[in-house]
């Protein structure tokens, strides 16, 4: 059964599936039909990946996995809110999977956005203003660090999601002090479809 690994284990699985895809020797296991049938009544997937929107960061196809493997949940720019909170707690609570992975990518849109807003003091309206309010705190912290470019805001915009989810979560927290999941944060870039690690919040 997946959920049996460890999140070291976990984590080897999603490395080895993006370079198969970064070759382009991808295997795309457990997408039959006989295997979509044994998953009508249980599923256990070995991370859940919580990732921005973008179109060009579909999780299955990035680190070469199926159905019932990976646990998918999706905002624009990564940002949480309690729906978020609510999944993950899901995950790790109810179906015990072992590795949370937060995945940024760079040339976001979201986040690009949000340092327009902080250069320009021009916010965005409707519902997209709520997601650069949410961004911001990681555009200031990178501007600060000296470090002005949007790739490198979503390196810290990954890496403050990754600890804000330990920071809201008491489900996540506490399984993370237990060994029983970890948190890392990747960057993906899109010319290469490599996921690079950036962060990691517990025993890998």
């Amino acid at each position: 059964m997946a959920t049996n690994l460890t999140p070291a284990l976990a984590w080897r699985r999603l490395r080895e599936g993006n370079e198969r895809f970064v070759n382009g020797e991808s295997s795309h296991p457990n997408q039959n039909a006989d295997h979509r049938s044994s998953l009508v009544d249980t599923q256990h997937p070995f991370a859940v990946i919580f990732g921005c929107s973008d179109s060009r960061l579909a999780a299955e196809i990035i680190f070469d996995v199926g159905l019932g493997d990976v646990f998918v949940v999706r905002t624009a720019g990564q940002v949480i809110d309690d729906a978020v909170l609510g999944s993950l707690e899901y995950s790790v609570g109810v179906l015990g999977v072992p590795l949370i992975v937060i995945l940024g990518h760079d040339s976001c849109g979201a986040v690009t956005a949000t340092k327009s807003a902080v250069e320009t003091g021009e916010m965005p309206t409707g519902f997209i203003r709520d997601l650069v309010e949410r961004i911001t705190p990681s555009v200031l912290t990178s501007l600060r660090n000296g470090q002005p470019e949007v790739n490198d805001m979503v390196v810290e915009h990954v890496r403050q999601t990754s600890q804000r989810l330990v920071d809201s979560s008491r489900v996540i927290s506490d399984a993370i002090e237990e060994g029983r999941t970890a948190v890392i944060g990747l960057s993906y870039r899109l010319a290469e479809g490599r996921a690079d690690l950036v962060s990691g919040i517990g025993e890998l």
